[in-house]
């Protein structure tokens, strides 16, 4: 387990990416909820309803769905495994503040469906001010800048332009082209190096350099939970990796960040007997490295 006390330093001045969350927040990313993923499905709705009890706030940071093709495939006529999503984040951001942020896979969440559920769709990245000092918190795949041709993908896919072209497409074809991206997505990551595929430090130290005040910085994406500890810019950093969602194939996995007064926690999920869901292959919570 790592826990760090709040920090002491000024907090630095507010700005429209600023957000400010006293009390106990959870931050959990990667779910890729799906029609092919049913356990996951269900075991996060579980997460959802003891994040609802226990927490003050809650963080989804990005790949929250598997893919996000407009949001009119929310608005009319949902699949109904989609509606079921919809209608559980929505009862959780009845209860508390849900704040949705992007992923490399659901970029196109937009204001309509941040207005559906009742949540805040968060920047990029973001400046949280929280009870143990300001945390910057995103989904990750900015920070893999080792990887040329992803960040060149990343930034055509992002265009205003492109966008406004992939949604004017029919919803059949726009499902078609993101069933065949996560297909060549999924070849190309069988043959790439893994640091591609993990952040650079470079662009790590560089949000520091930022926010020169900052001591933690949260993301996903990488699937590879931990806390790294470290010294950048003459003072220690922490690097929380936040773990992706699978309980339909082995090794069954998931977990959130919870951050208070009393520091900052890695857990990891474990779904209610009363679901008989499988045991996650690893239990509890992890160390700082």
């Amino acid at each position: 387990m790592c826990r760090l006390s709040p920090s002491s330093s000024k907090k630095p001045a507010l700005s429209k990416t600023d957000f400010t969350l006293p009390g106990t927040i959870w931050v959990a990313s990667d779910i890729h909820l799906a029609r092919q993923v049913p356990q996951t499905c269900r075991v996060f709705y579980a997460f959802l309803a003891e994040a609802a009890v226990h927490a003050d706030a809650l963080i989804l940071a990005g790949d929250i769905f598997d893919a996000w093709i407009g949001d009119d495939a929310a608005v009319h006529e949902p699949e109904p495994w989609l509606r079921e999503a919809l209608e559980h984040l929505s009862e959780t951001a009845k209860k508390i503040p849900l704040f949705i942020g992007h992923g490399n896979r659901d970029f196109l969440m937009g204001p309509a469906l941040a207005r559906r559920l009742g949540a805040t769709l968060m920047p990029e990245s973001a400046l949280f001010q929280t009870d143990v000092g300001p945390i910057h918190i995103s989904h990750g795949d900015e920070l893999c800048t080792h990887d040329v041709p992803f960040q060149r993908f990343r930034k055509f896919s992002r265009h205003r332009l492109t966008r406004q072209l992939f949604l004017a497409l029919p919803l059949r074809v726009r499902q078609m082209i993101a069933r065949r991206a996560r297909k060549t997505s999924m070849h190309s990551h069988g043959t790439k190096p893994m640091y591609l595929m993990d952040v650079a430090h470079t662009s790590v130290s560089e949000v520091f350099r930022t926010h020169p005040a900052l001591i933690h910085l949260v993301h996903g994406h990488t699937h590879k939970p931990k806390c790294h500890r470290f010294e950048d810019h003459g003072a220690q950093r922490c690097r929380w990796v936040l773990p992706d969602w699978e309980w339909d194939h082995p090794p069954f996995r998931g977990g959130y960040l919870s951050i208070g007064a009393a520091g900052i926690t890695m857990h990891r999920y474990t779904a209610p007997d009363s679901m008989s869901a499988p045991k996650p292959s690893f239990a509890g919570k992890t160390g700082c490295h």
